[in-house]
């Protein structure tokens, strides 16, 4: 493990030095994202800057694979399966994706996981007849790559989550004793997004884009579906790590179908969203959700990796205060 605290410091800085040329070659190549109605922006900014943080990621896969014998179902999964959502969401960057097209691609990023991990072994669905596991698993992968694409609305938001649970998931994996192989993917995520948000830390002089936040929604969910069928995380633990964003992406949406006749369409009634505009600051936002996941989040997931015949009742806990701020400052919020 020594040997990882020594990389720590050149991946962050090469993640730094990616990042600052992109956004020169973003501004000189028009790759902008221009203020519209869904925006909390006035100022034109770059996007996509999420091509350089995936991009190293899996470069840096195929390296662990080769030097810490990672499993080929993990290459094929992150390394291919990555590489795949991160061009997806790149060239939508660059040039917008028709929304049924994304989809079908979405469906063949779910079925390649599935593939990775032998849909045959997906135990946690076990008590589902064949014919229901299959689309509930690519429904549950198509779910998650958006949710995670939903909370890239504000500065800092995606970002600051990501390095959160990357290292939240490392310390897990550590108290528990598992694989150093997955200790070392988390550090790494951590690390290069680490380099990214000095750049869309608020006030953001550039946005991660789908090439990003497509890329992190992919692999988040294909490493909690590995973990928890291999049993080095419970899929309670990943729930309470991501307690704030499973409650506001849930409960918009729930809220949304309900009250909304074209639910589907592009908005911005997220809670998270709302309170930028209320407080007229990204940052106090950002801040706050980051205080809550290092104060209530945080002792939470170390409690549940510490005490697993607790764990559903954490994760109720790690998920009850976010979902009244996501239902009272969300589309309710919006619509009135």
């Amino acid at each position: 493990m020594d040997w990882i605290k020594y990389l720590i410091t050149p991946v962050i800085a090469c993640s730094w030095i990616g990042v600052f040329l992109y956004k020169k070659y973003a501004i000189y190549t028009g790759i902008i994202s221009n203020p519209n109605y869904r925006t909390l922006h006035e100022l034109p900014i770059p996007r996509g800057g999420g091509i350089v943080f995936s991009t190293l990621f899996i470069l840096a896969i195929f390296l662990i694979w080769r030097y810490l014998q990672l499993s080929d179902n993990l290459l094929l999964m992150l390394g291919v399966g990555g590489g795949v959502a991160s061009l997806l969401g790149f060239i939508d960057d660059i040039k917008s994706i028709r929304a049924r097209i994304k989809l079908i691609i979405q469906l063949l990023l779910s079925s390649w996981v599935s593939y990775c991990l032998y849909l045959d072994n997906l135990l946690f669905l076990n008590w589902m007849p064949l014919f229901l596991t299959i689309p509930a698993f690519l429904f549950f992968m198509v779910w998650i790559i958006n949710a995670y694409n939903f909370m890239d609305g504000v500065d800092g938001m995606a970002a600051s989550g990501a390095i959160f649970t990357s290292l939240t998931l490392a310390l897990v994996l550590s108290l528990t004793g598992s694989s150093i192989e997955l200790i070392a993917i988390f550090i790494l995520m951590a690390a290069l997004i680490s380099g990214f948000i000095f750049f869309n830390w608020p006030p953001a002089s550039i946005f991660m884009g789908d090439a990003g936040s497509v890329f992190l929604g992919y692999i988040f969910g294909s490493l909690l579906l590995f973990t928890s069928l291999n049993g080095h995380i419970s899929i309670w633990i990943w729930l309470t790590v991501f307690g704030y964003f499973f409650a506001d992406t849930t409960v918009t949406q729930i809220v949304r179908v309900i009250s909304i006749k074209k639910w589907y369409l592009p908005h911005r009634s997220h809670a998270y969203q709302n309170l930028a505009r209320i407080t007229g600051s990204h940052l106090k936002v950002t801040s706050g959700v980051t205080l809550y996941n290092i104060i209530w989040i945080l002792p939470l997931t170390l409690l549940s990796a510490l005490k697993p015949e607790m764990s559903v009742i954490i994760s109720m806990l790690a998920i009850c205060p976010a979902l009244v701020i996501a239902y009272k400052y969300g589309p309710v919020l919006s619509s009135s």
